[in-house]
């Protein structure tokens, strides 16, 4: 059973070997999706086709909203997250907040293959990225540092920030603690266009699952923001013995209750006769 699960719609495909091999990804970019089952199809793995599928958006500028030159934070810098899994071996590679370095799915890659971690962040990602032969340019361009400016002129809107001073719905920062919490609806700053992270997921003819993400997060975030996509099971989760999971929306809210109501899911699905017959590791009904 393949499972993707994309903003609010979820959707089932049961796979059987005649189904196989099949290439899902979320948002209709069709270039990464072509390029991935190419690389199935001409005896790829199912990482590689992953791995190619994400590094097409990077280098496409998906919506803006996957690799260099998109959502700038609040300082105007774009960084970048990405996460990698092996649904065989239950491996995975991330990196969050990666500066200076586009190709941030083959940095994962090689986190997951080359170090025993699981995700690298911020300047020492691109630093071990650089070690590792990526190389290190500006991610700023022209677009975005438009987008940049126009927020400023703006006051700065929308931003994140919340109990802080000055008043962040009518003013830039820099930005200091209120003295009093209050309550505050995020959804007003949601923007349909601000989250249109690719997630593929990719399974072979032979049953092998692998996901992963890209994305550039969220424009005018907070810097340091890591949302969903390079979390594991949260932007994407692979299990060849039950299928694999990749998500959009808004990642501050979804990585919160996505894992749980995943593991919920395949947990439900799977009934004591069908868990007899796929591998026990990791056994879907074992999870908390």
């Amino acid at each position: 059973m393949t499972l993707l699960l994309v903003s609010t719609f979820m959707l089932l495909f049961p796979l059987g070997e005649a189904a196989r091999p099949v290439v899902l990804n979320t948002w209709p970019f069709k270039n990464a999706a072509a390029v991935a089952w190419d690389t199935l199809q001409s005896g790829g793995s199912v990482l590689d086709a992953v791995e190619k599928g994400c590094a097409l958006c990077e280098v496409e500028q998906c919506d803006g909203s996957v690799g260099y030159g998109g959502s700038p934070d609040e300082t105007g810098e774009t960084t970048l997250d990405a996460m990698i899994m092996n649904g065989d071996t239950m491996e995975v590679g991330a990196v969050a907040n990666l500066r200076r370095i586009k190709n941030a799915i083959g940095v994962a890659r090689a986190v997951m293959e080359r170090t025993e971690q699981t995700m690298l962040v911020g300047e020492s990602a691109t630093v071990f990225a650089e070690n590792m032969g990526f190389i290190a340019e500006d991610l700023t361009t022209t677009k975005s540092m438009n987008i940049f400016s126009q927020w400023l002129k703006g006051n700065c809107q929308p931003n994140y920030r919340k109990n802080v001073v000055p008043d962040p719905s009518k003013s830039c920062g820099p930005y200091k603690p209120s003295a009093t919490l209050k309550q505050s609806n995020r959804t007003q700053h949601a923007n349909p266009n601000s989250h249109d992270t690719i997630g593929i997921i990719a399974l072979d003819q032979d049953g092998h699952a692998a996901a992963g993400t890209s994305t550039n997060g969220l424009t005018h975030k907070v810097p340091g923001r890591v949302g969903d996509s390079p979390i594991t099971g949260a932007g994407a989760y692979a299990d060849s013995s039950a299928g694999a999971a990749a998500a959009t929306g808004d990642g501050d809210v979804m990585m919160r209750f996505l894992p749980r109501l995943t593991l919920r899911v395949v947990h439900i699905i799977f009934s004591p006769r069908q868990k007899s017959q796929v591998h026990p590791y990791p056994h879907p009904g074992s999870w908390p």
